[in-house]
């Protein structure tokens, strides 16, 4: 089937039909696998949505959570609609959007190490918020996101253009985007420092958390994460022809630089939203990638998607996670995020499954 981003495939005739029963046995196996990995995703999905509705500085029972959703009279009604409810859907937002980025990014550089913030993304999405902050007393996430957006895709020209054009390639577009990082987030630190107004609205931002949730903050960020992760899955079949090489995608009938620009736009759509809303969050577009191919191998086509369920549990398992851990107050999830998954990711390293995508 032909697509935007693959030239006309030709009619092919088969003359010999390999016979059903020679792979009906292991590709049976592998679907019955890759179904019981599906339904251990979204039973996870569903358990984790509940806890972190279910925890916080007054733990609810599931009758009182239930309650909380369903009766505008119940004690609990603000608490799960005005609180719990919003940061929970923030986190299932933000890490199919992070999950699906990461996922994105690994397959297009060929890079296992890769994560939303290899090419800057995360970085210039914090530097236009911070900027637009301190010089013009943006505060209101619906604005913030359009700075987020620009400061995004500014940061992605720019790789594009010190990585070499059109002759850039993955390894020194990595490059790039690791030297525009470390400046970008230098600036952001700078910008806290000399401003003591925008270090006390940033500090907690810039550490990554879903505190910040209200009842409107999903609506404003959701068209854009659906753009993003729309057009990630519409490159996803040619995405995989591009992990082979321009030639040989050329070959299979895809076009390398359109199918690139496809990415990096959904990359940017993806992670300048979440990163408006929750400040730059690290190693869950890393490590989510890494846990999900167990299941799908490195085919994009099945991968992003389980990205999007199994990204979102890892995210909102560390927010409840922080809030356990710093009660009574709670630890922000970036830095759940940072303390358990360096660990996570060097056993992965060590025991040998961190595979190329």
């Amino acid at each position: 089937m032909s697509s935007l981003f693959t030239a006309p495939e030709p009619t092919l005739y088969v003359i010999a039909p390999i016979p059903p029963a020679t792979v009906a046995g292991p590709a049976s196996r592998r679907r019955r696998w890759r179904g019981a990995g599906l339904l251990l995703g979204l039973l996870l999905l569903g358990a984790v949505a509940v806890l972190s509705v279910a925890v916080g500085a007054k733990p609810l029972s599931l009758s009182e959570v239930w309650q909380g959703l369903t009766d505008p009279a119940a004690a609990d009604y603000a608490v799960v609609h005005r609180m719990r409810l919003p940061r929970t859907l923030l986190g299932l937002a933000a890490g199919a959007a992070l999950g699906v980025a990461g996922a994105a990014m690994q397959v297009l550089t060929r890079n296992p190490l890769a994560d939303p913030g290899l090419l800057g993304i995360n970085a210039g999405a914090s530097a236009a918020v911070a900027t637009a902050t301190v010089l013009f007393g943006v505060t209101a996430l619906d604005h913030q996101v359009w700075y987020a957006l620009l400061g995004a895709a500014l940061v992605t020209v720019a790789v594009q253009a010190v990585g070499g054009g059109r002759q850039a390639t993955p390894a020194r577009m990595a490059l790039a985007g690791a030297a525009l990082n470390a400046a970008l987030y230098s600036y952001v630190s700078a910008v806290m420092l000399v401003d003591s107004t925008s270090l006390e609205r940033l500090r907690f931002w810039t550490v990554g958390s879903l505190a910040g949730a209200r009842t409107d903050t999903v609506p404003a960020l959701l068209p854009f994460i659906l753009a993003g992760l729309l057009l990630a899955l519409a490159a996803a079949r040619p995405l995989g022809a591009l992990a082979l090489g321009d030639d040989p995608a050329r070959a299979l009938g895809a076009r390398p630089g359109l199918v690139r620009a496809a990415v990096v736009a959904a990359v940017t759509l993806l992670c300048g939203a979440a990163t408006a809303a929750c400040g730059p969050i690290v190693f869950v577009g890393l490590l989510a990638p890494h846990l999900v191919r167990a299941f799908t191998g490195p085919d994009p086509r099945r991968l992003l998607p389980w990205c999007a369920i199994f990204a979102p549990v890892l995210l909102l398992t560390a927010d409840v996670a922080g809030r356990l851990l710093g009660r009574p107050g709670e630890l922000q999830v970036g830095l759940v995020t940072a303390v358990l998954g360096g660990p996570l990711f060097l056993y992965l390293v060590r025991r040998g499954r961190v595979a190329r995508p």
